[in-house]
């Protein structure tokens, strides 16, 4: 791995935690509810692009950029989990429930969706 490729992780996935907070910033700041919609759509958008790159089957080193920088610093296991298990902890346990139904099913369909689309380009 040459270090022009470790710049690119570097600055690409300073990107991807940049617009990361922005997108769930500004969904958060939209939205009311019992999930926590800007965590949400984070992680779907990011299993949607993920899908898609991994159907673009890129080089190993364009995959690492796309997939490993950029959409793992996008996307946020951990947010999602803390939030799940503080709604546990407040007795929320539906919307604890419902959190993570419905993150593995729309994260789910999303990369499916985007492995299909970008298979078919």
């Amino acid at each position: 791995m040459t270090l022009l490729v470790w710049l690119g992780v570097f600055v690409i996935g300073g990107v991807g935690a940049m617009l990361r907070f922005i997108v769930d910033r500004e969904i958060s700041r939209r939205s009311a509810g019992a999930l926590p919609m800007g965590t949400l759509v984070v992680n779907i958008s990011g299993a949607l692009l993920l899908g898609f790159f991994a159907g673009l089957a890129f080089s190993p080193h364009v995959a690492l950029l796309a997939g490993t920088a950029f959409c793992g610093s996008f996307t946020t296991f951990s947010t999602w989990m803390f939030e799940t298990q503080r709604m546990a902890e407040e007795r929320q346990n539906r919307a604890a429930i419902a959190n993570i139904v419905v993150s593995v099913v729309l994260g789910l369909g999303a990369a499916w969706l985007g492995q299909t689309l970008g298979a078919s380009l």
